[in-house]
Order: C-alpha cells, then sequence, then structure tokens
C-alpha cells in the first residue's frame, strides 16, 4: 500500500517533487489522470467520511487486465518449465496423496477413536480458500480469454483456418502449445488441485464415509487437470471457466454456513441442496461441450489435444458411474424397507461422498 499510494503525500506541483521515489508498480501505458500518474485516494462528500478511489471503474478494469492478463510473467508462460510438469511428479503425488490417506487412517484405527476430531475453523478457512482461489482463476481466464480473442481476431477472419471465438474455445487447432496467458490459468487451476486434496483428510478427521471413492475422484481430477496441460487439450477453458464458477457458489456456501453456525463445517442438507444443483449443472454443461469439440473434430479436420480427450472421457465416465451406483444403492435401500417407505432418495441420501462428482465434498455440520 505505501508503495502504491506513496505519491499522495507529495506536493501537489509535479516538479516540486522528490526524484527518489518507489518502483512504479504499473505499466507506463496506463493513466490514472492525475499529475503523478498513479492512483491516489481522496475523501468522498458522505457524511460517513468513506474514502473511495479517485479512478474510474474502466481504468481499475484496466489495471485488472494487466496483472491477470497482460503481465509478462503471464503472458511469458511455458508449461515445460514450471514446476509439477513432469509424469514422476504426477505419479508420485498420487501415490504419496494414497499412503498419506491410509495412513491417517490406519492412525485413527489404532486410536480407536469413536468421535470426529474437532477441527475448528479449519474446514470453513478451506472453503474460503478454494472459494477465494476459484474466484481468481475465473476471472483471470475470464480476462485472458478476452485478450486472446481480441488479439488473434483479425487473424481468425483473414487467415487460412478461419473460425470463432466459440469454435476456438472448444477446439483448439492442430499444433497448439502449452504457453500463454491461457494456459498459465490452467496451470493455476492444475495447482489449486493440490489445495482441493486437503478435503479428503478433513474428511477422514470427521470420521466421514467414503474415504476411497473421495481418493479415486480426486486423483482423477488432479490427473485429467494434468492431461490437459500436457497435451493442451481442447474444450478445456469451457471445463475450468464452468468448474470454478460452480465451486465459487459450492465452497463461498460452505464458508458462510460454517461461520454462521460457528462450527467451521459444512452445512448438512442445506449444503447438499446447493451442491447437487452444481453438480447437474456441471455435468450437463460438460456432455454439452464434449459432444460439440466431437462435432468439431471430425467437421474442422483435427481438434488438439484429442488422445487426452479421449483419456478424459473415460475420467468423467468413470465418475458418472460412481454417481449412477450410488444413487441405485441409495434407491435400493430405500426400497428394502427403509425409513423412505420406497420413496426415491432425498438430498440427504445423495449427500453420500460417493455421489460427489465435482469434488466439492459433502459434509454435515457437527
Amino acid at each position: 500500500m505505501m508503495l502504491i499510494f506513496h505519491q499522495c503525500l507529495s506536493p501537489t506541483n509535479p516538479s516540486s517533487r522528490s526524484t527518489s521515489h518507489p518502483p512504479i508498480l504499473f505499466p507506463p501505458s496506463l493513466s490514472f489522470g492525475n499529475p503523478w500518474g498513479r492512483p491516489f485516494l481522496v475523501p468522498f462528500s458522505s457524511g460517513r467520511g468513506v474514502l473511495g478511489m479517485a479512478m474510474p471503474m474502466k481504468r481499475w478494469w484496466r489495471v485488472a487486465t494487466y496483472w491477470l492478463a497482460e503481465h509478462p510473467a503471464i503472458v511469458g508462460f511455458r508449461w515445460s518449465e514450471s514446476w509439477g510438469s513432469t509424469w514422476p511428479f504426477l505419479i508420485y503425488s498420487v501415490v504419496a496423496y494414497t499412503l498419506a490417506v491410509a495412513a491417517l487412517r490406519v492412525v485413527l484405527c489404532l486410536a480407536r477413536r469413536r468421535r470426529p476430531v474437532p477441527l475448528g475453523p479449519l474446514p470453513a478457512l478451506h472453503s474460503l480458500a478454494m472459494a477465494l482461489a476459484s474466484a481468481v482463476i475465473f476471472l483471470g481466464l475470464l480476462l485472458s480469454v478476452d485478450t486472446e480473442i481480441r488479439d488473434a481476431r483479425l487473424f481468425w477472419q483473414h487467415g487460412r483456418a478461419r473460425t470463432t471465438p466459440l469454435q476456438w474455445l472448444l477446439c483448439f487447432p492442430l499444433g497448439t502449445r502449452p504457453f500463454g496467458r491461457i494456459f498459465f490459468w490452467s496451470y493455476v487451476f492444475y495447482l489449486s488441485r493440490f489445495l482441493h486434496l486437503l478435503r479428503t483428510f478433513l474428511a477422514i478427521l470427521r470420521l466421514r464415509p467414503g474415504p476411497r471413492a473421495a481418493v479415486l475422484r480426486h486423483s482423477a481430477l488432479l490427473c485429467m487437470s494434468f492431461l490437459w496441460l500436457e497435451f493442451s487439450q481442447s474444450f478445456q477453458v469451457v471445463a475450468i471457466l464452468s468448474a470454478t464458477a460452480a465451486q465459487v457458489v459450492v465452497f463461498g456456501y460452505r464458508f458462510w454456513v460454517g461461520i454462521k453456525r460457528g462450527t467451521g463445517g459444512g452445512g448438512g442438507d442445506g449444503a447438499a441442496a446447493v451442491v447437487l444443483p452444481c453438480q447437474a449443472a456441471l455435468m450437463g454443461c460438460d456432455l454439452a461441450c464434449h459432444l460439440a469439440m466431437l462435432l468439431l473434430h471430425f467437421a474442422k479436420g483435427g481438434c488438439n489435444g484429442i488422445q487426452a480427450w479421449v483419456v478424459n472421457l473415460v475420467l468423467n465416465a468413470a465418475l458418472l458411474l460412481l454417481f449412477v451406483y450410488c444413487y441405485v444403492q441409495t434407491g435400493t435401500k430405500t426400497k428394502k424397507g427403509g425409513p423412505l417407505g420406497g420413496r426415491r432418495p432425498p438430498f440427504r441420501l445423495l449427500s453420500h461422498p460417493m455421489c460427489d462428482l465435482g469434488g466439492f465434498g459433502h459434509e454435515k455440520a457437527t
């Protein structure tokens, strides 16, 4: 803050400023409409004395676009030079994750723990971290997509391979390499999957059922994120935007419920009522985009990363079968004299961890 708003303490005459000043944190091309070329604070004429930024929203949007889409570190991103970009790293990570989950379960069994381990605000803080990370990824990828479309529109209209923004979002041209803005945010999404893995350990400490299903689900999601980058897979932009939008809603709701109830946990049936519609919308969007990409693949002569798309499709099918199996099992239990008298299973039964497609995690407040 001191670096950004240093010039607000300077004299009003620009010529009387000292030649020594902190480094500029904004690009020279940005103009903030003041003599110093930097943002500054001025009080509003409100009776409450609230401070506001004397910079139009349009210029704030330009600043956000620079830091989230035009920064040199984002534009010059290369997947091959990034941390965690090798196959051994992925394999070791999945194996270490599985062994850590098994070790934690063994420790709890040896300790003969019958009651959940009190975690305080940790689940709520994890939900907050996931919601904020997802929001940043969503906004950054959206700005990057807008910038890429603006820069490539002329080439798409007059080049050899004519295409539209929607076709480009679903079907990358053959020969696309994993570098630049789009793949930077795909990489950040890949890293957020490691933060997502902590949900499994929190669920085990709270004695939630279905740890094996959680390990399978989170491992599959981690592998899919890796394949998107490794093979520059088409369709990943839409998948990341839809997934992060759903995560903002779900984890934001979990954080709000955890703070409201003072337990640091999820929201029981209410949480399931939010999670399941998000899962259904996410699954429907993915299915429609998969079909559209397949049509474009045959109509345009090929989409980049089709091999990874096939593996992605198999993993999604496995998760879908897991959900259908969960639904059938819960429905079978109700027909065998369960408390529902043969009715369809409600959100309470579908909140079993095996029914979690998006890795949001179904939990109750404890």
